[in-house]
């Protein structure tokens, strides 16, 4: 748990105060240039590489924290529906649309999108959520039809309870290990699903300050002023390692209890 909180913290907490403490930009100088008052020296057009660090993460880790509780909020209903109900045609209506989602890549899905309209950050956040929605909700239908087979389930119908307790009350819960291990491991792939899209420069400008797209820029000047690509990408990589083994050592620490 410590270790993950502490490979986390500081691109999580780069990414969340990082654009208050960024002040305003100075003007420009030499590209890819070390010293001369930058610590972290200059981007491709003469930017200040520490404060473009500063200012671009937020989008990153805000449209991935959206993009991961949009796919959740429709996969949910749907798969637990889909798993508890006894109506076939009903099932079959849920899931099979999903499946045919679910055989286009999802980068590539994005790209085709993306080559008609021009999506923002909620529009980026929008896209991603839609493309894991399928893989979500059979993951949830998965975890929640051993559940939904148990004789309890059966004795809550008869009691009369509602299909809010009965889905979301039993079948849920007892699923709810499953699920959290799988929003780490989502989470971890809506983080490079996003920084992907930017890296190609969808749902930001060419020359915005996004740690994915700072790593695209710089990229042509990497032996020449490594910082600008090195540091934004460790970043990237600390906060998807970071969160998966803080899902892990959650989950584990919850399965030792008696």
């Amino acid at each position: 748990m410590l270790l993950g909180l502490a490979v986390v913290a500081v691109p999580l907490l780069l990414a969340l105060l990082g654009p208050l403490f960024a002040g305003d930009p100075g003007p420009r100088a030499v590209s890819f240039t070390l010293g001369g008052g930058h610590w972290l020296g200059t981007d491709f057009v003469g930017r200040d590489v520490w404060q473009q660090v500063l200012q671009g993460g937020r989008t990153v880790v805000l449209t991935a924290l959206a993009a991961t509780a949009l796919a959740y909020l429709v996969a949910l209903p749907v798969g637990l529906a889909a798993a508890v109900t006894h109506a076939r045609w009903l099932e079959e209506l849920l899931m099979r649309p999903l499946d045919v989602l679910l055989a286009v890549p999802s980068l590539l899905l994005i790209l085709l999108v993306a080559s008609v309209f021009s999506p923002g950050a909620a529009g980026l956040a929008l896209l991603v959520a839609l493309v894991n929605v399928p893989d979500a909700a059979r993951i949830v239908r998965a975890a929640a039809a051993e559940a939904a087979a148990r004789p309890a389930v059966e004795a809550l119908r008869v009691q009369g309870e509602s299909w809010w307790r009965v889905a979301v009350g039993y079948v849920g819960r007892s699923a709810l290990r499953t699920l959290a291990a799988d929003a780490g491991v989502r989470l971890t792939g809506v983080l490079y699903l996003v920084s992907t899209a930017a890296f190609l420069g969808v749902g930001v400008a060419p020359d915005a300050a996004d740690w994915a797209v700072m790593v695209d820029r710089n990229r042509t000047g990497l032996f020449i002023q490594p910082w600008a690509v090195v540091v934004p990408a460790l970043l990237i990589v600390a906060l998807t390692t970071g969160t998966n083994l803080l899902f892990d050592a959650a989950l584990d620490k919850k399965g030792r209890r008696p």
